[in-house]
Formats: structure tokens, sequence, C-alpha cells
């Protein structure tokens, strides 16, 4: 059975028994849980939260029957400022060692941008060099993962260095490593040029990664007059998700589906739509 999930931080409150409350009263399964964006005396460093800490996290959301997919810990791994990488990985680290701590079992990043801040394109993104650099790290926290069982999940998007299906397929192929997960999220695949192609752009995710991919992100969005994207609530928008619940649902029948970027109002509504094509 699909179950239904939400950012931690996109719900508006902090702390974990916030957190559970308010996911009892959505009627939500869990969270996508970022710790440092969700425990206020959390913070995104190296060595800012231990085991006790995560197990109490863990401990309150279990007590009102909700659980954790996935921990969020993106970071840009081919950030210009080398600081900022390995901070990244030294985080990604820890989460890792917590991850049975919390509950879960896989964290997750993206592939991130030359860019650096924000993370948009660039045009070194697209280049052997990037693409060594993203295999090289990722292959590194999958080797780091292991030794506590662990999973590593990589999210691509249109305007980092795995920018498409077909990229991101053939960074896990040459990572190589059997504890890479994928997190599939639609939207960040889209742009002005294809968003006209998206449910083939979805059949390719899900004909290449099958029951590989952990994490579905469930977003919607609205097309502007100069072609551009902009994210809206899910059931506000342009995705059909009547088509494509289903087309998951073939391929990944018991899918965690989590919603991204539905905020506030939305996300009562958002939820209603999605069960409704359930």
């Amino acid at each position: 059975m699909m179950r239904l999930f939400i950012r931690a931080h996109d719900l508006g409150v902090t702390g974990a028994e916030r957190v559970a409350e308010r996911l009892c009263a959505l009627g939500l399964d869990g969270v996508q849980l970022v710790a440092y964006k969700v425990l206020p005396d959390v913070a995104y460093a190296p060595g800012a939260i231990d085991g006790a800490r995560a197990a109490q996290v863990s401990a309150a959301l279990k007590a009102a029957g909700k659980s954790v997919p996935l921990l969020g810990a993106y970071f840009n791994c081919v950030h210009p400022n080398g600081e900022k990488v390995r901070n990244g990985i030294e985080v990604f680290h820890d989460y890792l060692r917590l991850a049975h701590d919390f509950g879960c079992d896989t964290v997750g990043s993206e592939t991130g941008s030359c860019n650096g801040d924000p993370w948009v394109y660039h045009p070194d993104n697209r280049t052997d060099a990037a693409f060594a650099r993203v295999v090289d790290t990722f292959s590194g926290l999958c080797d780091y993962a292991k030794d506590y069982g662990a999973y590593v999940g990589m999210e691509g998007a249109f305007g980092h260095v795995c920018y498409d299906v077909k990229c991101l397929a053939s960074a896990v192929k040459e990572i190589g490593r059997d504890n890479i997960r994928i997190i599939f999220d639609l939207y960040n695949y889209l742009d002005a040029s294809n968003i006209e192609k998206r449910y083939d752009i979805l059949a390719e995710g899900l004909q290449t990664f099958g029951d590989r991919i952990h994490v579905f992100h469930i977003k919607d969005c609205v097309v502007k007059e100069d072609g551009s994207l902009v994210q809206c609530g899910v059931g506000k928008g342009i995705f059909d998700y009547s088509r494509i619940l289903p087309e998951i649902k073939k391929v990944c029948p018991d899918a965690n589906l989590v919603f991204e970027g539905t905020v506030g109002e939305d996300i009562p509504d958002a939820i209603a739509h999605i069960r409704e094509r359930l």
C-alpha cells in the first residue's frame, strides 16, 4: 500500500512532538526529516546531533504511529568552495551513522551544481569533470554507509549535474554499489523545453529505476506566460495524478509518496487530492 508523507519543515512547526501532533491531525504517515530544519537545538554542522537525541525524535514519532522513510542531508558535492563540500560530507556521515537511531535507513541528497549558491544551472554541470566528482563523492558515501547498514539516496534535477534520468542512471552504474536508492522527483527534471513530455519522463524513470526508487516527491506546478514553471500546491496545477499514481503503483505498489514544497493551507487540499486518487 502506498503511504503519504511530507517534509517535516513544510509543516510550519518545530520539535518532534509538534511535528507528530500535526501529522496526526492531517492523517499523514510520517515525514522526510531534515533534522536541522525542524529541531531548534540542532545546527547544520558536524557533530551537532548524537544517537540519544536521534532516538528521542524517533520515539516521539513512533509513539504517534509515524515513521521516517528518508533523512535529508542535502549538500552541493560540486560546490566550488571545497570547505562547504567537506562540511556537507561530514554532516551526511553523521546522519548515516545515526540513521537507525532515527528509525530510518536512507539518507539523501541531490547531485548539486557548479554554480555553488544557489544550486541552479551552470554549463560546467554538463562536463565529465563534474560528473566524475559526483560519482566519486557518492561512491564514498555508499562505502561509508555500508558500515552502518544504511542506504544513500540520489536525486536528479534539471539544473544539476545529474540533469535527467539517463545521466542519473549512468552515475548509479558508475558508482556500482548496491546500497544506492533513488529519490524520484518528476518536477525536478522539467523546464520549458520538456514540460509537455512529463509523463514520458515519468515512464522513463519508472522503467529505468524500478523498485530501486525509495521515495517519490509529490509536487505540482503551473506554466507562466514566459514558459517558466512555478511550483504550486498539489492539485492546483497541471500534474494529472489520476494518471501518475497508477503508473507508480504498477512498479512500486508500496511507494513512499512525499509532499515537498506544499505548505500552509495547501496541505489539507493536497492530501485530499491524492487520497481521492489512491
